[in-house]
């Protein structure tokens, strides 16, 4: 004997394994985007190009120039406060950058701990 399912029970079985089909593709790209974010440079310059930040989408500082005349050893506050603004607008920058990069993977809906 054959026993035989209804057929709102046989649709949600193929809807349910087109989501998981779904989350498994979004899942995917989530991670190719992670990978790639990590391998981008960001470059931001600030005090009319006086220093300059390079740092990676995972938030690793790999550089910073300065040009000799931002250097006053009678000034250091000066210095010290073109490197926070700086790190600061990096960081920003990035973020936005991974945000709207991971809006276009999840249309918008919050994934905490994704990123």
């Amino acid at each position: 004997m054959k026993s035989r399912l209804p057929e709102e029970y046989r649709n949600s079985n193929a809807n349910m394994n087109q989501m998981v089909r779904k989350a498994q593709k979004m899942q995917e790209d989530i991670t190719r985007v992670q990978e790639e974010l990590q391998q981008r440079e960001f470059k931001k310059q600030v005090g009319g190009g006086a220093l300059e930040l390079v740092m990676t989408g995972d938030k690793k500082l790999r550089a910073v120039t300065l040009k000799p005349e931002v250097v006053d050893p009678d000034d250091i506050e000066m210095l010290q406060d073109l490197i926070i603004s700086g790190v600061n607008e990096i960081i920003a920058e990035i973020e936005e950058y991974s945000e709207a990069e991971m809006e276009k993977i999840t249309g918008g809906v919050s994934m905490p701990g994704l990123f």
